[in-house]
Formats: C-alpha cells, sequence, structure tokens
C-alpha cells in the first residue's frame, strides 16, 4: 500500500489563532507556481518540477528536494539557484532532504526505498537501502530495508532519522550506514504511545531531531505530532486522531491538524509543521500548544504572499527554520520564505491574545453568573404562585 495524499477534503474549517503572524514571500520560482520547469537562476526566474522536501544549513542556504528533474538544487540567501546534485537511472521519488553542519546533504527516495547522501561537492552515494527492494530488514547499506521512505533529518553526530511511511516505523542509520528500528512495529499501523516496538505510527511523514536527541515526527494519517526521547520513548505532543473536522489551536490533544507531512525544530524545540491538507503552516512550542503563522483552510487551492491569514498556500510539503526564526515552506514549485514580527510586534500580539482570552473567560462567567440569577429568579416567581 501507498501513502495517499489528500487533496485537503479533510479540512472543514479552522478555529486559528494567529498570535505571531508570519509575513511570506516568494524567494525563488515563479510567484504562484504555475509553471512546471528545470532551470537554475535568481529568484523568479528559477524553476522547479515538483518541490518536496526543504533544509537550511548553518549559513542560510536553502536546499531542497526537486523531484520532477530528480535534483537537488541549492538556493543562496540571496535568492541564486542552481544545482548541487542531479540523479540517472531510474525513476525516483524525491521527498525528505536534511543537511548537516559540513554541507552534507541527506535525501529519501520513497519509490526506490533508499537513503542518499550528496557531499558539499555534489557527490552522490547510497547510504542505505537498495533500489526496489522494499522491506523492513534493520542491517548496513545495501542490506537494511525501507518502505516508502519520506522524512529524513540529522543530528550533530551524523546519525540520520527517517520517517518509514509504510513500515509505520522510525529508524536511524549511523554514519556507517547501520540502520536499526528506533520505535514502530514494521507493517503495524496505530497511534499508540509508548517505548520502542510497543509505539504505533500511521504513516509518518515528516523527521526532525533536536539539540537534545528528542526526535519529533509528523505522523500523518493520525494527524498528530509525535515526540520520541533519546531513549526511544514515544509520546502524543500535539493534535488528535481524528479523520474529519475543523483544524483548531489548542495544546495538545485539543489542537486539531490537517495532515501535517514535513516538520522541522529550532534550537527553543519549537516544531514548526507543513500542514498539508489545512494548507496551513502551524507552531507547536516545547508545552504542546499549537499556533498557525500563517495561510487559510479556505483557500487552499490559492499561492498568495502575505502575512497571516492572507498567505495563502496550496498544499505545503516542507518547512525549515534557519537560525533567526525564519520558515521557508516548498509546494507548488517555488520557495517561500516566512519572517516572523518584530519583536515588539510579537509580544504586542501575544499581550493582545492575553487580553482577548481574559475578555472570553470573563465574559463567560458573566453569563453564567446571569443565567444562576435568572433561574433563581424564575424559581421564587414559581414558588411564590404556588403559595398564593
Amino acid at each position: 500500500m501507498a501513502v495517499v495524499i489528500g487533496s485537503g477534503s479533510l479540512v472543514k474549517g479552522d478555529d486559528l489563532i494567529y498570535a505571531t503572524p508570519y509575513t511570506f514571500f516568494t524567494m525563488a520560482g515563479e510567484a504562484g507556481g504555475s509553471t512546471l520547469g528545470y532551470r537554475d537562476g535568481v529568484g523568479s526566474a528559477a524553476r522547479f518540477g515538483n518541490l518536496t522536501g526543504v533544509a537550511v544549513d548553518g549559513a542560510g542556504n536553502v536546499y531542497v528536494a526537486d523531484d520532477g528533474p530528480g535534483a537537488i538544487r541549492k538556493m543562496t540567501p540571496a535568492g541564486v539557484v542552481t544545482t548541487l546534485a542531479k540523479l540517472v537511472g531510474p525513476p525516483w521519488r524525491l521527498t525528505g532532504v536534511a543537511v548537516d553542519t559540513g554541507g552534507n546533504v541527506y535525501v529519501a527516495d520513497a519509490w526506490n526505498h533508499m537513503i542518499f547522501k550528496v557531499t558539499a561537492a555534489g557527490m552522490v552515494t547510497t547510504l542505505a537501502g537498495s533500489a526496489g527492494s522494499k522491506g523492513s530488514a534493520d542491517g548496513t547499506g545495501s542490506a537494511a530495508q525501507f518502505d516508502h521512505p519520506c522524512g529524513v533529518a540529522v543530528d550533530g553526530a551524523g546519525n540520520v532519522y527517517v520517517a518509514d511511511g509504510e513500515n509505520h516505523t522510525i529508524r536511524k542509520v549511523t554514519a556507517n550506514g547501520t540502520v536499526t528500528t528506533l520505535a514502530g512495529l514494521a507493517g503495524s499501523s496505530g497511534s499508540t504511545d509508548g517505548a520502542g516496538s510497543a509505539a504505533r505510527f500511521n504513516s509518518p511523514t515528516g523527521v526532525a531531531v533536536d539539540k537534545q536527541g528528542n526526535v519529533y515526527v509528523a505522523d500523518y494519517l493520525n494527524n498528530t505530532i509525535r515526540k520520541i526521547t533519546a531513549a526511544g520513548v514515544v509520546t502524543t505532543l500535539a493534535g488528535q486522531t481524528v479523520s474529519t473536522g475543523n483544524v483548531v489551536d489548542a495544546i495538545g490533544r485539543k489542537a486539531r491538524l490537517g495532515g501535517p507531512m514535513g516538520l522541522t525544530v529550532d534550537r527553543d524545540r519549537n516544531v514548526y509543521v507543513a500542514d498539508y491538507n489545512s494548507s496551513t503552516i502551524r507552531r507547536v512550542a516545547p508545552d504542546g500548544m499549537v499556533t498557525t503563522l500563517a495561510g487559510s483552510p479556505a483557500g487552499f487551492e490559492a499561492v498568495w504572499d502575505g502575512t497571516g491569514r492572507t498567505a495563502l498556500f496550496n498544499n505545503p510539503w516542507g518547512v525549515a527554520v534557519d537560525t533567526k526564526g525564519n520558515v521557508y515552506v516548498t509546494g507548488t514549485n517555488t520557495i517561500r520564505k516566512g519572517v516572523p514580527p518584530p519583536p515588539g510586534l510579537a509580544e504586542e500580539a501575544k499581550e493582545w491574545g492575553q487580553k482577548v482570552a481574559v475578555i472570553i473567560v470573563v465574559g463567560l462567567l458573566a453569563v453564567t453568573i446571569l443565567a444562576v440569577i435568572w433561574s433563581d429568579r424564575r424559581k421564587a416567581k414559581a414558588g411564590g404562585g404556588g403559595a398564593r
């Protein structure tokens, strides 16, 4: 069974909080992304075939998996797009991409069930898996097997983490290509939290790792964000396993996501999510509080630069964050950059959000008190009438 990517039908409406709305603009590719192609160039002169995963290095260079031509593309902070490497051979399905501190790029190929390593000079080698060999076996190099790997992430020690979609597992690949299963049980989908093989996932698509070794997972068909400790203990950080309903900003399991596809984590352990079916970019705080940075489920078929709800996406796939908190999003054949509001405006937005929350609470309390008073008066009047 292949991972089925939704078309947006999951989402009916929204209850979203734009506490810190990001402003998004197109850095590379044709604005709106309506023109497919394969051309290096600067900004809007560049063309892409089908962008999926995205990663950013410490210098602000952005790397994307361009699945159409089977290429790994690189964009400088100035918007100059070049081709780092182009694969040849069988049809590819390039999905996830990650970059380490040495400039090595790691790529997941879902159709060929492989993980590639691309050096900073553009040399491509196979880190793990074998072309056309689908399975779940742990092992080293070509002896290891995957089943539609999707997202990848790399830690400071060079270990690569893989969201192994159709195995419903999270795999770990060491620098020498040794593959082990970190969490989940191959072939067994579900949503159970637990340690190691006792945990269950349902077509995980995105993965990220923080400085402490915690791994975060976009559990696509469960509509949740999961967290795995370095010891392999899995918990649900945010979202609930539902198939229909509104997308909701809230804390932990009260929040609702719409098909989280890609994700990344910053140095403060905030998780950024490309919420594919709701066409929004969400952020999950370390305590599980979910807010929306940009996008709107009501406009998921449109692509438009703007701020907060006015910035529209069409099924965003990949998301990355740099050291300054800027967010990069792929989808619709463009690379878009989201800039956070200035600190003063962000604090003001937060303050207004808190004030609104207080007003709502006070209003609900007032309504409750009035309802009690009204009820008591009706009872008193009814009692008085009975005595006469």
